[in-house]
């Protein structure tokens, strides 16, 4: 059975069907690989850098989890997690950072910056699902 928590002006099913799912990259075959993995469970909605992300976000859309590459044309993953964390909108949405840069330099930086997790690329689907899963499940129990 289906149960719905209000929260934020925004209604929210406990059945991870009905969440939605942001991915952001650059590169087409990422996204499809994300949205392969993840469309069984996640309404996933595809956008190809930081900017038209945001501006979607903006227009009234709330993911309920964020994937994003963070070196990406017009807006990186660097000033997108900026703008989202200094939001107060969309600060609290979890947010997965997925790249193939990984000296621990940048990794630390993209955690203190406000990102909730980082995988390397390239990155198994099955570890991704369970992190997305992971991290869901911490946010909802939180409400």
């Amino acid at each position: 059975m289906e149960t719905k928590v209000l929260t934020k002006g925004k209604q929210i099913n406990s059945n991870t069907k009905h969440k939605t799912l942001l991915a952001i990259d650059d590169v087409n075959s990422t996204l499809d690989i994300i949205n392969c993995t993840l469309c069984r469970q996640y309404n996933v909605v595809k956008k190809q850098n930081g900017r038209e992300a945001l501006e979607w976000m903006q227009e009234g859309n709330l993911p309920d989890v964020i994937i994003s590459d963070l070196y990406m044309p017009e807006m990186d993953g660097f000033e997108f997690i900026r703008h989202l964390r200094a939001s107060g909108f969309f600060k609290d949405i979890p947010l997965i950072v997925l790249s193939s840069y990984e000296n621990s330099n940048t990794k630390i930086n993209c955690l203190r910056l406000g990102a909730d997790d980082y995988l390397i690329k390239p990155f198994n689907p099955e570890e991704l699902e369970a992190r997305v899963e992971n991290i869901v499940k911490r946010s909802y129990k939180s409400i």
